[in-house]
């Protein structure tokens, strides 16, 4: 049937269906601040996977034969988001009825974007330059873990130092952003997780922070996770959802938040470009060297030392990704994959492992931290042109941090 489709209706079973898949994906909903009553719904109906992977293809019928709202609008963005978070569900269905995805395959459906495939030897030309900037003998791996070793945020410290690192992170981005007056987190230091923090939204712009301290903590962390969980990253995004879409346009999908879906890769890929939006390079050196590095108890002359390095060893970032591609689709084995990220990503075998559980737990959403990065920079660089001004960059950012785009729509 052709004609007009009432998309608050799409957006209310769409909840419904995203929280009945709660009930077998103890994963898939990462946050929801709606109405009870459809809270109460999914609870009452106790989905089975087939009846919601069933309905929701009856849903995406609809939408797919209906006449989509004008194009370049914002109901068409909201459109085409359904659509595809919807997509993404039913491939989820599918998944845990037992259906079989190769890594690449999994990626493009559940989050609607192709991740890149790198040589072995696009990793070791980066390892050969990181190992002269290292000196001394023995594997790269264990001389940069030896390294590395001075700039352990000490655990007496931590505190301190990450909410140093938050305050400063919200400084920078409120003087672009404007959030409402209740925004707030509450941070919690936990352990016995597979990643290395978590923003749990809890709606009315409140966020709950969790930071795993298993490992030792290194000093760039502090910056990285107070700007990507926190400002201007997820509680950010999810602060600005509900602000513009779901309160002044009455959007309520927004109100809930599925994991596995195209939403994460905008997330996480926002989250990470964030970092850079609130510390441009020279001015994290000069706030790690007068702060950070004094607060750590760190000697703060080693700064610019410490990140040149550090960013050689982010150009591995994709080595992960390889490990994943590898133990995902059966090509390397649990130890193999340990091994590719001792080697290539340069962790230690206790990171590595810890690793492993995220592949585990997680599968193929590992592509949402440097691919999104990456579609996310180029999307602002494209937008903004030759205009190279910090706030003309800040108000796109902020506007496809309070928008409806799908990760496809960034590919430029």
């Amino acid at each position: 049937m052709d004609g007009q489709l009432d998309l608050n209706t799409v957006a209310e079973r769409y909840i419904c269906l995203v929280l009945s898949m709660g009930r077998h994906d103890p994963d898939y909903v990462d946050a929801y601040y709606g109405p009870l009553q459809f809270k109460e719904e999914s609870d009452r109906l106790t989905m089975s996977l087939e009846n919601i992977q069933s309905e929701t293809r009856a849903i995406l019928y609809k939408l797919q034969t209906a006449t989509p709202p004008p194009g370049g609008s914002m109901s068409e963005l909201r459109y085409l988001y359904l659509r595809r978070q919807l997509e993404s569900l039913v491939t989820r269905t599918e998944m845990l009825l037992g259906k079989k995805f190769s890594f690449d395959a999994e990626s493009q459906a559940l989050y609607d974007a192709a991740p890149p495939a790198f040589p072995e030897s696009h990793f070791q030309t980066i390892l050969e330059e990181l190992g002269s900037l290292l000196g001394g003998k023995g594997s790269i791996p264990s001389r940069l873990e030896t390294y590395r070793t001075a700039f352990v945020i000490p655990p007496s410290r931590l505190d301190s130092v990450f909410k140093a690192a938050i305050a400063e992170s919200r400084l920078r981005t409120m003087r672009h952003i404007t959030l409402p007056d209740t925004e707030q987190f509450v941070l919690e230091y936990v352990t016995g997780k597979s990643w290395s923090g978590y923003n749990w939204y809890q709606g009315s712009y409140r966020s709950l922070i969790q930071i795993n301290t298993d490992l030792p903590i290194y000093i760039d962390r502090a910056i990285d996770l107070a700007s990507h969980e926190g400002y201007p990253g997820h509680h950010v995004y999810n602060a600005l959802l509900e602000s513009d879409l779901v309160r002044r346009r009455g959007w309520m999908e927004f109100t809930v938040y599925a994991l596995f879906s195209p939403q994460s890769l905008i997330a996480e890929g926002t989250a990470n470009y964030g970092i850079v939006m609130a510390f441009p390079f020279a001015e994290r050196i000069a706030f790690e060297r007068e702060v950070l590095f004094p607060l750590a108890g760190l000697d703060p002359q080693r700064v610019e030392e410490y990140y040149h390095i550090h960013d050689r060893v982010q150009q591995l970032s994709y080595a992960g990704n390889e490990a994943a591609r590898g133990y995902l689709d059966g090509k390397f084995s649990r130890e193999q994959a340990e091994d590719w990220l001792v080697r290539y990503s340069l962790m230690s075998p206790e990171r590595a492992s810890q690793r492993i559980r995220f592949f585990d737990q997680y599968r193929s959403y590992v592509i949402n931290y440097n691919l999104g990065q990456d579609l996310v920079r180029r999307y602002i660089d494209f937008r903004c042109g030759s205009d190279t001004r910090a706030q003309r960059r800040w108000e796109e950012f902020k506007l496809l941090l309070s928008s409806p785009l799908t990760p496809s729509a960034l590919v430029v």
